[in-house]
Formats: structure tokens, sequence, C-alpha cells
């Protein structure tokens, strides 16, 4: 496969309203079948009059821009002072919502356009209709990366072409079948438009050439596709938010044992990690052995029957209402290591008999 990175020079400042079609088409009339377009959503988004007035500087700039990022978040994943990541209404994870104040008027921002994907089709229509040209649009947008510093241009919108190439079931030339591998070939050749526009070039066009043979008839399913589910995601939140999601789950957590018997190391090993957070003096005993566990169960009051391990939890002696009360707390805190590791814990007296002043049923 050969492929060329071509630019579009000589679109000019787009405005509300402006036709894409024509300013593309006008600018190159070379285009051709099974050409990529890979057009910045910017003027996607000033040709959709997707743009908010706001002071030009100041403190009420920056509250107005705060009042657009709030209308634009369907979700915060994570923010560090000034600097906010959230999932926009789209689905996409980006700096800011993706508002943008570059290559505008001091006194607007530049909105994600509404539907990319809807951009995108259209704009391939209008080429088509206007030139006879079947070609491939890629809205495009810069975004950062979890694992690496630096920025790259990804697709928000495309049409006419798959925006994911599925490996899955083909054979290496080692023999392995590959069964994870789909890759975002559109993110890839938004990347490589990226190269030709820049971003203080007023370049917010390229065309990529050779990698569509034959074009796709149909619009596709578009970039939607390469939105994961928050569900899916083992990154939706930031680390700062991820710790106090947990801290607050740890306030509430569910007063039951588990469905499954939990491992006994793994118990163990949640004991350890508070040992040197709780007082001097308390201990938590798990009872591992099976003919113990069944005589103290069977004197805990309220055992519940499903429960399948024992924790014993002993206070330092001797013991007063403080100490009683930083016992509390450390048992809170053994609860919420064990809910770590997924083992639900239900909170009971003590077994009759024994210096335990409670017991963890598991």
């Amino acid at each position: 496969m050969r492929l060329e990175i071509l630019p579009v020079p000589g679109i000019g400042h787009v405005t509300e309203g402006d036709d894409l079609a024509v300013l593309i088409g006008s600018a190159a009339p070379w285009l051709r079948d099974g050409d990529v377009l890979v057009v910045t959503s910017k003027i996607i988004s000033k040709a959709e009059g997707r743009l908010v007035d706001v002071p030009a500087d100041g403190p009420d700039r920056q509250a107005a821009r705060d009042r657009v990022l709030a209308a634009e978040t369907a979700r915060v994943v994570a923010s560090r002072g000034a600097t906010r990541i959230v999932q926009t209404h789209h689905g996409f994870v980006m700096a800011s919502a993706g508002i943008d104040a570059s290559n505008v008027d001091k006194t607007r921002l530049v909105l994600l356009p509404e539907d990319p994907d809807a951009s995108a089709r259209a704009l391939r229509a209008g080429l088509r209709e206007r030139y006879g040209v079947n070609v491939a649009i890629i809205v495009s947008d810069t975004m950062g990366r979890p694992w690496r510093n630096g920025l790259t241009d990804v697709a928000l919108g495309v049409a006419g072409m798959d925006a994911i190439r599925d490996h899955r079931g083909e054979v290496d030339p080692y023999g392995n079948e590959l069964v994870l591998t789909q890759m975002a070939v559109v993110d890839e050749l938004a990347g490589a438009g990226e190269l030709i526009k820049g971003k203080c070039d007023q370049m917010p066009v390229a065309v990529i050439r050779g990698y569509l043979t034959p074009p796709l008839t149909e619009d596709g399913e578009g970039a939607r596709v390469l939105v994961r589910d928050a569900s899916m995601d083992l990154f939706s939140l930031g680390t700062a938010e991820a710790r106090a999601a947990g801290m607050a789950a740890a306030a509430t957590l569910p007063d039951r044992p588990g469905d499954t018997a939990p491992d006994p190391a793994v118990v163990d090993q949640a004991i350890a990690s508070v040992a040197d957070a709780i007082a001097p003096g308390t201990v938590f005993t798990q009872v591992t052995d099976d003919e113990a566990r069944r005589a103290l169960t069977a004197i805990v009051p309220g055992w519940p029957t499903d429960a399948t391990a024992l924790v014993l939890c002993s206070p330092p002696t001797p013991v007063g209402p403080v100490q009683l009360v930083r016992f509390g707390t450390d048992v809170q805190r053994l609860r919420t290591a064990l809910a770590a590791v997924d083992v639900p814990a239900q909170l009971l007296p003590p077994p009759n008999g024994t210096t335990a002043a409670a017991t963890l049923a598991l």
C-alpha cells in the first residue's frame, strides 16, 4: 500500500452558514473517488454555528467558560487544578469537553459539532452531489492520551469507511489466531492528516490517498463505534476521583456476607493491610479450622446461614469508652479492606464466652 497525504490550501476563514462542500471542492478540484478527507472539527463547528460568546478576558471570561463546560459535560472523569477531563454528551473523554479558544476571535469559544457523524455524512453527500466524487470523511480533533505525554488527532465523526478494522479470527504468519486486535484505523488516519494540517498553518483539511480501494458506497456506522461504554472502561475515573469514590463507598458498605466463600489468603492479606493503622492491641483473627468455626458460629447471635467464614475482632485491654470507639473504627477499617478485595462482611456480636468484642461474618 502506498499512501499520499495532500494539503488543501485556500479554504480561508469559515463562518456560520458556509457550505463546506463548496469551500473544500473549490479548493481541491483534484479530489477523486476513494480519497479520505480529514477535516478539522473546528471548521465544521464554525459552519454549523457551534460558537459561544464570552468576555475577552478577566474573571468573567473564566466564569462563562466554566458554565459552558458544565453544559457540555455528561460526567467529570478527573480534575487537577483548572484542568477538567470530562465525558461529553457524545461519549468522548476529553480535556475541557473539547471546548477550544484557538483560531477563533477572543470573544468566542468553539464547541464540538453536535453530531460529528451526521456532519461527516452531510459533507460527504454534499461533495458527491456537487462534484460527483465518492470520498470518505473523517471529522478530527485533538485529544490527549492517558498513558502517554503529547497530543494526537483522533476521529470524532466518520462517513464512507469503517472506523475499525477487525483482525479477530485472522491468523498471523506464526499460526496464531488473533482474538483481540481491532485497529482504530480512522484515528490513525486522523493522526496522519494532522501532520499536514498542523495547528497554526490554517490548513483545516488534508486528503489521504491510497487507503480506500475501492471506496464504500454506504456511510457506515460512524465513529460512535469507537466510544467505549463507561461500564467497560477500566480507567473511567482519575486516581483522586476513584479514591474519593472508594472512601464514599466505605461509609455505606452493605452489612451482609458474600455469596461465595472467600479465599482465606485474601482475608489474611486484608487483615495485614490494616495492621499499621489499627490501635495497638487490637487483634483480628480469621478462624480457618472447620471444627472451631462451626463451634463458634453456633454461638454467635444472628449468624447468617449463608456465611462461610468468620473473623473474631478483639479490642485492646483494658478497654474504656474511648478505646471502644477506636475499636469500632478499626473494625470498619477491616471491613473496608475486605470490600476492596470483593469480600463483603456482616458485623455481628461476639460468640459468648470469648474475649472478642465483635464478629465479622464473611
